[in-house]
């Protein structure tokens, strides 16, 4: 892996208002739209989708952070401003026009993805919190699906049966109402609640350097299981797992973690 910092260069919408750079294996996607409450226009939603392609591919990423700029607000969603104009111009829905309208390619990156969420979240950016695999968000925030008051809808909720209790998540999408952050971390959907947007910043550098330092084959196999094993179901998914982690007990990392052990040093992990 290159333990330095590789500027990303993607072709295509590379003006929109998303920064990313990967520096020692953490790749980090920051919506910039402060203005707008960092809701997530077209142009930004294509460039999320090449970049998420991109994390896929680049090796020298190992897991990923996604933030925004500082407004109050991680994402506020679909910017509904461009959505009436795209309505009244074209007479489309604004997610006809995407490639990705539910953000499902970032469900499928292999890699850990931390969402770092320094304001309030809803609707997209319940989205982009509820594909990431794990969570920082910042006191005092509150999160919703708010598609009921707008006359939209959240299919892409779905998943999330997976990771809140059934009558909070009907709450959530029935009412539209914004809830404490600190309810989610209570259910667990949040990992931690920070003080302030550097607090939250901070602590999801430190899950990223964590998870960075660690087997790739084993991290990924690992993401694989787990989701395999909430789309099949306990003992399907328990299959599944198995056969993942055939490639990591089969690879050179496994031979050079207990090496690395046994002679007291750093553990060089290739990722085969």
């Amino acid at each position: 892996m290159n333990g330095g910092r590789a500027a990303s260069v993607i072709p295509g919408t590379s003006e929109a208002p998303v920064r990313y750079d990967v520096e020692d294996g953490v790749a980090t996607v920051c919506i910039d739209r402060p203005a707008q409450r960092n809701a997530l226009s077209l142009a930004v939603c294509e460039r999320l989708l090449e970049i998420w392609d991109d994390v896929e591919s680049n090796d020298a990423v190992r897991v990923a952070i996604i933030t925004s700029s500082d407004c109050g607000t991680f994402s506020a969603g679909m910017d509904l401003k461009e959505a009436a104009k795209v309505r009244a111009e074209t007479g489309k829905d604004m997610l006809q026009l995407l490639r990705d309208p539910f953000h499902e390619r970032m469900r499928r990156v292999s890699k850990p993805i931390i969402a770092a969420m320094t304001g309030h979240f809803t609707a997209g950016g319940m989205v982009l919190a509820a594909n990431s695999d794990l969570r920082v968000g910042m006191q005092g925030t509150r999160g919703g699906i708010s598609e009921s008051k707008v006359g939209r809808g959240s299919p892409w909720g779905v998943p999330m049966l997976w990771m809140l209790p059934q009558p909070f998540l009907l709450e959530l999408m029935f009412t539209g109402e914004m809830i404490p952050i600190e309810r989610f971390h209570q259910l667990g959907f949040v990992n931690y609640v920070e003080a302030d947007p550097d607090a939250v910043r901070a602590r999801a550098r430190e899950l990223a350097r964590a998870i960075a330092a660690n087997a790739p084959l084993t991290i990924w196999a690992a993401k694989k299981s787990v989701g395999a094993a909430m789309d099949l179901g306990c003992e399907q998914g328990l299959q599944a797992a198995k056969r993942f982690h055939e490639r990591v007990y089969a690879s050179q990392d496994a031979i050079e973690g207990p090496r690395a052990f046994a002679e007291k040093r750093a553990p060089r992990w290739i990722g085969a």
